[in-house]
């Protein structure tokens, strides 16, 4: 086992991203560390050292406009978040291929690296899927105690705030974190639409013609997705192979997980009660 080594890796003309490589000796496979919205890599370096000292290879990464992978003022950052599939994840597939062209590869994704993998061009290049915490994001769908915030937001806040701010300034405003306009503003259309990305985009069939096998772990506590979200985003991947399991606390005999709190290091202890029979399976399938 080793510290991370920093990545650059241009995913499209001008737009380079960076991403964190921990090597393993003999590894059994490849996991890409795959975020959620506007969550920096750096969140999950914790994690990530785990799942390398499980014999993985591990490989983190911010999209373009996030973290790491910002390279000049965010007012200046032109992304949609269908860029980041297209491009970003994309580009790190075919790293994570290049560095190790005979193990199995593992998207592990968090919330919305979820919700883009019908997105990704070369998809059909992994594994398996597992998701955490993954569901549509279409306002009227989220929790009772989030219906209020979300029409405000997308209604009030976000038509005005981008235009004079030249992107989104979550981090001041403690809601999701600093993104650059255009994939806000093309998150907002997603959300308010009742089949989220799949509808807005028109991707039924895109979606329905994914084969990649899907393992999704939700949490009965997630503070931001009701079971209806979670059921509605994999059901869109129609075809392809599911097993689905919700968790709640009490398994664990934990107060709480939620959406993000799983991955902070003091979750460390019930990692692979957690994760690590499913990421074996998906593994070695």
């Amino acid at each position: 086992m080793e510290n991370p080594r920093r990545v650059s890796i241009q995913s499209a003309p001008a737009r380079t991203i960076i991403a964190y490589h921990w090597h393993a000796r003999n590894p059994r496979g490849v996991i890409i560390m795959a975020p959620a919205m506007a969550v920096p890599q750096a969140f999950y370096q914790h994690f990530c050292q785990w799942l390398n000292e499980q014999q993985f290879d591990v490989i983190s990464f911010d999209y373009y406009g996030i973290g790491a992978s910002i390279d000049k003022p965010l007012g200046h950052v032109q992304t949609t978040v269908t860029d980041w599939a297209t491009y970003d994840a994309a580009a790190v597939i075919d790293y994570a291929i290049a560095q190790q062209p005979s193990l199995p590869l593992l998207w592990f994704a968090h919330s919305i690296s979820g919700q883009l993998f019908g997105m990704i061009p070369n998809n059909q290049n992994v594994r398996q899927m597992l998701t955490v915490a993954t569901g549509t994001g279409f306002w009227r769908d989220t929790k009772p105690q989030l219906k209020y915030k979300s029409w405000i937001l997308w209604r009030a806040i976000t038509p005005w705030l981008i235009p004079l701010s030249g992107y989104f300034p979550g981090r001041k405003l403690g809601i999701v974190g600093d993104v650059p306009a255009a994939a806000m503003q093309q998150w907002r259309r997603w959300c308010l639409h009742p089949d989220y990305l799949v509808g807005a985009e028109q991707l039924y069939d895109h979606y329905a013609n994914i084969r990649t096998p899907i393992t999704s772990i939700s949490f009965t506590d997630d503070e931001m997705l009701t079971a209806h979200n979670i059921r509605a985003m994999h059901d869109f991947y129609a075809n392809a192979p599911q097993q689905r399991h919700v968790i709640s606390p009490n398994n664990l005999q934990l107060k709480r997980i939620g959406h993000f709190a799983v991955f902070r290091k003091d979750y460390q202890p019930y990692w692979q009660q957690l994760f690590g029979k499913y990421i074996d399976q998906a593994i070695d399938s």
